[in-house]
């Protein structure tokens, strides 16, 4: 039987096998969907701001019964039977859509997380497309862990006390007097040993054996296997929490850092979200909104500076401005801001990305939320710019739309343009070359004449 199943976000599960199939949904087994109703119900927050319906919500639909649907958070989901729930994003390839290539997407897409380092999904030995999300976060994990074998693991100086036979190191007195007041011949003594048991090689040797029993994919467990050979003479870690505490990233640890940030998230069981669970079931989720922030913000920069070989800086999250100025309060954030690097205070553009399914509807601002459209109005206003843009991905419904344009015209001093991109991440590297073209065609105040003749002269 097959212990997997792959939904996309947005999707509803339900146990009504008969109905499910001709209306849309996505059919799980009656007792699974109770564990994974049970797994929603004490998935418990870890912020007053966040939400668990932000992440799944169980709702009743007359005719099909309960239902569990997916929001904006990809990921696995493990219950704690075992059975596995892969959520892929839900993005639009045309005719070329199967879980394959969106999977493929997704990891080029996680490439631009900061928690993640772009060589190690970009391997082919991954087998993404035969190979669960789990599973795959498992082998950017053994990759990780064979190039700080490559390289060597780190030994260091470890204090240890212990009642010898012999005087070596410091002898602790106190010790010494309750313990061996009837044994002249020993010495309770402190010493620091050079040896490879420190706290982060404890740490990588734990997450290796979890992972060897967790992971079903033969090529991660034979080379889980490989690995602890390497890590024959390290201790496992008796208190997690304790060790991590004691975690010392100094200079010349550089090769430890992805593996200690995912040994963290495999042994305490955190995740990429606000949540984690109270049962035996894991989740390791991504919020789309994070993650499709990132990616844009990662290609934009690499395209615009680029393109402009310095004359155009690009800064993402930038944190320059309040909406309010007395008191400083409630600082403004936009995605990407693109300025030219020579006039800090002018020929500035402001772009802001949405992960949301916009639709053909003009009645109903075409899926556009008002309160981002106040929000794009505050930027315009605080950065003294007119040029907005707001980037949605792409999907069919919008495939063959007009671009979209919203301006508010006072006077030359209050223009307000607010214009709309879609992102085909099916080819997002020339979608993005012709927004691009787009930016500098429709707004071609970011480089001056006199910067063109910069660029000519550095041609």
């Amino acid at each position: 039987m097959n212990r997997t199943i792959v939904v996309k976000e947005y999707d509803t599960i339900v146990s009504n096998e008969v109905l499910s199939s001709t209306q849309g949904y996505v059919c799980l087994e009656k007792k699974y969907f109770e564990e994974l109703e049970q797994f929603v119900k004490e998935y418990v927050s870890q912020s007053d701001e966040a939400d668990i319906l932000e992440f799944m919500q169980i709702g009743y639909k007359r005719g099909i019964g309960d239902t569990i649907t997916f929001k904006s958070y990809v990921g696995m989901i493990e219950l704690p039977s075992g059975f596995q729930i892969e959520i892929l994003p839900k993005v639009s390839l045309g005719q070329d859509d199967n879980n394959a290539k969106t999977k493929r997407i997704f990891l080029k897409m996680l490439n631009c997380l900061k928690d993640f380092d772009g060589k190690v999904f970009s391997s082919a030995s991954l087998n993404a497309d035969k190979m669960n999300l789990y599973e795959i976060f498992i082998r950017m994990y053994i990759q990780e862990a064979w190039t700080l074998v490559k390289r060597g693991i780190k030994s260091d100086y470890i204090s240890n006390d212990e009642n010898l036979h012999v005087y070596k190191g410091k002898l602790n007195v106190s010790k010494q007097i309750s313990l061996n007041a009837a044994h002249k011949e020993r010495f309770y003594m402190v010493f620091d040993e050079y040896q490879v048991n420190r706290p982060e090689n404890k740490l990588i040797k734990s997450t290796l054996l979890k992972l060897l029993g967790v992971s079903r994919n033969t090529d991660n467990t034979r080379e889980i296997k490989q690995l602890l050979y390497s890590f024959e003479l390290v201790q496992e870690s008796d208190n997690y929490v304790k060790d991590f505490s004691k975690v010392s990233l100094t200079r010349g640890m550089k090769e430890y850092e992805l593996l200690i940030q995912w040994s963290k998230i495999f042994l305490l069981n955190k995740s990429f979200t606000t949540f984690s669970g109270k049962n035996a079931g894991k989740a390791l989720l991504f919020p789309m909104e994070q993650v499709f922030e990132a990616f844009i913000a990662k290609q934009v920069k690499l395209l615009f500076e680029n393109q402009n070989k310095g004359i155009i800086r690009v800064s993402a999250q930038d944190s320059g401005y309040y909406l309010f100025d007395e008191p400083r309060k409630f600082r403004l954030r936009p995605d990407i801001v693109v300025s030219n690097a020579f006039d800090e205070h002018h020929k500035t553009v402001i772009m802001d990305t949405k992960w949301k399914r916009l639709n053909r509807n003009p009645s109903a601002n075409y899926g556009i939320s008002q309160a981002d459209m106040y929000q794009m109005y505050a930027y315009s206003k605080k950065y003294h710019t007119p040029n907005i843009w707001l980037i949605y991905p792409l999907n069919d419904d919008v495939r063959d739309l007009d671009p979209l344009s919203f301006n508010a015209i006072k006077n030359e001093m209050m223009n307000v343009s607010v214009k709309v991109f879609f992102v085909d991440l099916n080819d997002y590297k020339s979608s993005l070359e012709s927004f691009y073209e787009r930016v500098y065609h429709d707004d071609p105040f970011l480089i001056s004449d006199e910067d063109d003749e910069l660029l000519s002269g550095r041609e």
